[in-house]
């Protein structure tokens, strides 16, 4: 019994350190090179006049915005032990309305410009068309549109709930039906699982035309504007590659197992939780930026 219980204090112990220590670090690199990435784009007027430069500033600002709300209090809680949804019932439900917000809005723009630099790369110029500032605005207010009022549930669903066991409050979905749907659906598909696949899918077709496109005759400056853009995209999408996986793996471990009865496994699995939590905060607190010199 001693030697479980030595294990289950070491395993926390370590799980504490990771989410401190790289956590901090995350957030330290999010505060740094989130404005960074703003003035690479907001500063060059090549880039304020691209519809794919568009996508790339809108994700940067909303990942500043998710820097604050998702991973500093996730820090707070898995490494300080300070839970600030469960001291205020406002931000309980703000911050499931603001993470979900967030995270589905950054990786939308990252499909949207992956997509972006597919249809910029193609060979034929009828899909040009679809690559202008004024359809990315729109684009991205609808989407705007969309994620807020998919989010008016995590506002109505989310409330305090008395424990029994610590007789304190905790911040929980409250409706069986929307739990059923976060769980299955919300965190192992939309995000995680489908923006990843459009991003890989269209990442590698972008790729594809970015190698013919030596050989079409286009503008020299035109060429190299989507050789840059493509290359930022794809190393973003391999960071986000990297960085959800491990996300994936857990949603789908959880909804395998469920909710483990005994200690040991229940430390294992919040341990392995804390690790792919550290790996998709990768996707908002660094901007990747390749600048051709």
């Amino acid at each position: 019994m001693s030697n479980s219980t030595s294990s289950v204090s070491s395993l926390t112990f370590a799980s504490q350190q990771v989410v401190i220590y790289v956590g901090l670090f995350l957030f330290v690199a999010g505060l740094i090179s989130g404005p960074l990435v703003l003035i690479v784009f907001l500063s060059l007027q090549t880039f304020r006049q691209s519809s794919c430069a568009f996508y790339l500033t809108m994700m940067s600002m909303v990942n500043i915005l998710h820097l604050f709300i998702g991973p500093l209090t996730y820090i707070m809680i898995n490494g300080f032990g300070i839970n600030w949804t469960n001291m205020s019932i406002f931000y309980c439900k703000f911050r499931s309305f603001s993470v979900s917000f967030s995270a589905l809005m950054s990786f939308t723009c990252m499909c949207l410009a992956t997509i972006d630099q597919y249809l910029a790369t193609c060979a034929q110029p009828r899909w040009h068309q679809w690559n202008n500032i004024k359809l990315a605005r729109y684009m991205v207010t609808g989407a705007v549109i969309v994620w807020l009022l998919h989010g008016i549930p995590f506002i109505l669903y989310n409330d305090h709930i008395l424990s029994l066991i610590t007789s304190t409050s905790n911040c929980a979905i409250t409706n069986a039906i929307f739990n059923t749907y976060y769980t299955g659906f919300h965190l192992p598909v939309l995000i995680t699982t489908l923006p990843i696949t459009i991003m890989f899918l269209f990442g590698i077709l972008a790729y594809r035309n970015v190698q013919q496109i030596a050989y079409r005759t286009v503008p020299l400056v035109r060429r190299e504007l989507d050789k840059q853009l493509t290359a930022m995209v794809l190393v973003q999408v391999f960071c986000d590659v990297l960085a959800v996986t491990p996300e994936i793996i857990y949603s789908v471990c959880s909804l395998i197992i469920g909710t483990p009865r005994d200690l040991p496994t229940l430390m294992q699995l919040n341990f392995f939780r804390n690790i792919a939590a550290m790996f998709y905060f990768f996707h908002f607190e660094v901007g990747i930026i390749y600048v051709k010199t």
